[in-house]
C-alpha cells in the first residue's frame, strides 16, 4: 500500500505499526505533534546549562500536554562543538523522569551506539520502558565527535561498522533467548535477558545517516530523526526515505526533526535564522509546521536553547497557542 501524498490526512496515510504507547501517541499519519528538547533551559552563552527546576519544566510539559521530551547522549562536554546536552546520562535521567512525568512520551535523541556495549543499551532501554509504562522512544546514532572516541578506547572511523552490529545485537535481546554472534559477543539461546520492552519491540529511530546507506536506514529503523531544511527540501527528502522504506518491503514508518526556536512576542516580527531554526513569534512558526505536517513530518522536537524571553513563559505560551493545531492522538494500547 502506498501512501497519498495529496492528502496528508490520517484518513488517507497508512498506519504505522504498533509498537509501544509513546511511538502511537507521538506518531500518527498524515499528524504533526511537538515535542520539547531536554533541558527546558535558555542558555545561550554556555554550552553548559543550570539545570534550574528541571524536573518541575518537564512536568510542566506533561502537564500542558506536550507530546514528547527528548533527552541527549552527550557523555563529554567537547569545547569544540559547544554543547553539553543536559549533562545527566540519559538512562538515569529517563528513569527518575519516568517516575516523575504520567503521559509525556520520553525520548533520546540519540543514544550513541558505538560507544555503548549493545547489552547495556537493550537492558537500560527496556527498563526504562517497562518503568515508564511504553512510553519510551529510543533514538541512535553512529555519534559525530571524534574526541570522545579514543577517551572511550574506541576507534572513530569503523564506527558505522558497530553501530550495524550493536543494533543487530539489541533486536536479538528483545526476542525470547536470543540468539547472536558478532562483534559485540555471542548469545547462543541458553540464556534471557530481562526485561522485555513493554511492547516486545523498542521503538527504534535511526538519526541522519548514521555511517549507513540511505536504503539501510530505511529498511532497519522503526522510523527516521532528520534535521531542519528548507520546507520543499525536506518533503523531498521525506519522500526519498517513505519510498525506500516501501522498496524494502517495510510498513510506512513516521519521521520527526528537530528545531530550535526563538520565540518573540510580536507576532509580525519576520524570521530570523538562529543555529538549525529560526527566530520568530507563534503565526510563523504555526505556518512552518503546518508545511511540515502537510509535507510529510509527524513530530518535531522544539529546542529553547537560544531562546531569550523567559522559558517558562514560552512553553505555557506555545502550549496555548500551538498546541491545539497540533494535538497528540491517543494511543490504541
Amino acid at each position: 500500500m502506498t501512501e497519498d501524498r495529496t492528502l496528508p490526512n490520517a484518513q488517507t496515510c497508512p498506519v504505522f505499526p504498533a509498537l509501544n504507547r509513546a511511538y502511537n501517541t507521538v506518531f500518527q499519519p498524515g499528524a504533526l505533534s511537538i515535542g520539547l528538547v531536554a533541558p527546558l533551559d535558555a542558555h545561550q552563552a554556555s554550552p553548559v546549562p543550570d539545570m534550574m527546576r528541571h524536573v518541575e519544566r518537564a512536568q510542566m510539559a506533561d502537564e500542558l500536554g506536550f507530546a514528547a521530551l527528548w533527552l541527549r547522549d552527550v557523555p563529554f562536554n567537547v569545547p569544540s562543538f559547544g554543547d553539553a546536552g543536559q549533562m545527566f546520562d540519559p538512562f538515569v535521567y529517563l528513569g527518575h523522569l519516568s517516575g516523575a512525568t504520567r503521559d509525556i512520551a520520553l525520548g533520546v535523541a540519540s543514544i550513541i551506539l558505538p560507544l555503548r556495549h549493545p547489552a547495556h543499551v537493550a537492558k537500560a532501554a527496556a527498563s526504562a520502558d517497562q518503568l515508564s509504562g511504553g512510553r519510551l522512544l529510543l533514538g541512535v546514532a553512529s555519534g559525530d565527535r571524534p574526541e570522545e572516541y579514543p577517551a572511550m578506547g574506541m576507534s572513530f572511523p569503523d564506527r558505522g561498522e558497530r553501530f550495524r552490529d550493536s543494533l543487530a545485537y539489541i533486536r536479538a535481546a528483545a526476542t525470547d533467548y536470543p540468539t547472536y554472534s558478532g562483534p559485540h559477543g555471542a548469545l547462543s539461546g541458553s540464556m534471557d535477558m530481562l526485561p522485555k520492552p513493554a511492547g516486545k519491540r523498542l521503538p527504534i529511530l535511526i538519526t541522519g545517516g548514521s555511517q549507513q546507506s540511505p536504503d539501510w536506514v530505511a529498511a532497519h529503523g522503526d522510523g527516521w530523526i532528520t534535521y531542519p531544511r528548507d520546507v520543499s527540501a525536506q518533503a523531498q527528502i521525506v519522500r526519498d526515505y517513505r519510498d525506500r522504506s516501501t522498496c524494502a518491503g517495510s510498513v510506512t514508518k513516521p519521521v520527526m526533526q528537530s528545531l530550535y526556536v526563538d520565540v518573540v512576542e510580536d507576532d509580525h516580527a519576520p524570521p530570523q535564522p538562529i543555529h538549525l531554526g529560526f527566530r520568530s513569534g507563534v503565526p510563523f512558526l504555526r505556518s512552518y509546521l503546518r508545511q511540515l505536517r502537510d509535507n510529510g513530518i509527524n513530530h518535531v522536537a522544539l529546542n529553547l536553547r537560544f531562546n531569550h524571553a523567559n522559558v517558562e513563559d514560552t512553553v505555557k505560551r506555545l502550549a496555548q497557542e500551538l498546541l491545539p493545531d497540533f494535538p497528540t492522538q491517543g494511543s490504541a494500547q
